[in-house]
Parts: C-alpha cells; structure tokens; sequence
C-alpha cells in the first residue's frame, strides 16, 4: 500500500462545527501520527494542525469531508517522500 505524509491545517470559525470534525477526525484516527489543538480566543476561532500517514485518497477524502462541514476550512501540504510498499 503505497502512502503519503502529509499535514492538514484546519480553521474552525464556528464552534458548532466542532463535533462533526472530532467524529471525523475519531473515524480516520488509525492514519494520523499526531494532532495540535490550538484555542484562538482573541479571534474566536480554533487552529487544528493534523498530520497523516495515509494512501493518497484517503487523505483527499478526509480532506473533502472536513471542508465540507460548514464553518470549517481546510488545507493540505504533502511531502514528496512515499512509501514504495
């Protein structure tokens, strides 16, 4: 299975999108390496930094999936580096 590194930057503007990106994030658990929450209180939004080990269209789906919800955007930066396994 060939895979990717990857990291996602994810902006929450609206708090109720939280859930729906934790049940996302909790479904695809088994790819990601690591994950930094960060509470920007002066702007009222919340920075997510996620990196993932994953077969590139598993990646683009979770991508898709988090810019889907409302409320919530979504970047992704790949390494060159993949796993020739």
């Amino acid at each position: 299975m060939n895979t990717r590194v990857a990291v996602m930057s994810i902006i929450v503007e609206d708090d109720g999108a939280v859930e729906a990106l934790n049940a996302i994030l909790h479904d695809d658990r088994g790819y990601i390496i690591g994950r930094m929450g960060i509470p920007y209180r002066a702007r009222g939004i919340n920075i997510v930094c996620i990196a993932i080990d994953a077969p590139q269209d598993e990646i683009s789906a979770l991508a898709g999936k988090i810019g889907n919800i409302r409320g919530v955007t979504v970047k992704t930066a790949y390494s060159n580096i993949k796993d020739e396994n």
